[in-house]
C-alpha cells in the first residue's frame, strides 16, 4: 500500500448464518498472501460477556468500547486494513461503529437464503444457533440488517470467490 493511504475497514454483515465469519478469515488469508498489514476481527467476541445490567444497548456499547481500544492498537502497530465481522441491526449502529474507530469502513452485506442459513445454523451443535436461527427470521420479517450497506455479495459459492470480490471491490489486493 503506498504511504499516503490511510487506515481503511471493510464490515462483513448479514443474517446470522451467512457466512460472515468465514469470509472475513478468507480475506485475512488473501491479505496475507499479498503481503498486507490487516486485522480480522470478530466482532462478536468483543460483546461476549454478561455485564449484569441487563440494559437496552449495553452489549453494543461494550463492542464499541472494546473495538475502539483493539483498533487503537492495531494502528499504533501499523495494521491500515480492517476486516470486520458483525450483524447490525441498522443505520444507526454502523455510525456509532464508525465514529468509535475514525476509520473509513465500507459495508459489505452477504446473503444467502433461509434455507441455506437453517441448514447451517442447524449443524452447530451449540445452544445459541438455535437463538440465532430465530433471531435471523425476525431480523428478515422486520426488514432489520439491510440497506445500509455498500455492496451485496451472495454467499452461494466457493468461499476463496466471495471473498476475492471483496477485496477486489475494495481494491486492496495485487494478486486478486
Amino acid at each position: 500500500m503506498p504511504a499516503n493511504e490511510g487506515p481503511e475497514g471493510v464490515l462483513i454483515t448479514g443474517l446470522f448464518g451467512v457466512g460472515k465469519s468465514s469470509v472475513t478469515a478468507e480475506i485475512a488469508d488473501l491479505l496475507e498472501a499479498d503481503h498486507e498489514r490487516y486485522a480480522a476481527i470478530d466482532l462478536d467476541w468483543l460483546t461476549w460477556a454478561d455485564t449484569g445490567t441487563g440494559q437496552e444497548g449495553a452489549e453494543h456499547r461494550m463492542l464499541l468500547t472494546n473495538l475502539a481500544s483493539v483498533v487503537g492498537n492495531y494502528l499504533e502497530a501499523g495494521i491500515r486494513r480492517f476486516v470486520m465481522a458483525r450483524s447490525l441491526r441498522d443505520p444507526s449502529e454502523l455510525e456509532s461503529l464508525r465514529a468509535a474507530i475514525s476509520v473509513p469502513v465500507r459495508v459489505v452485506r452477504l446473503t444467502v437464503t433461509m434455507d441455506e442459513i437453517e441448514r447451517r445454523l442447524r449443524s452447530d451443535v451449540t445452544a445459541g444457533r438455535e437463538d440465532d436461527l430465530r433471531e435471523a427470521r425476525e431480523w428478515v420479517a422486520a426488514g432489520l440488517g439491510e440497506g445500509f450497506e455498500d455492496l451485496t455479495v451472495a454467499n452461494d459459492r466457493p468461499i476463496r470467490e466471495v471473498a476475492s470480490e471483496i477485496v477486489g471491490w475494495l481494491g486492496w489486493a495485487r494478486s486478486v
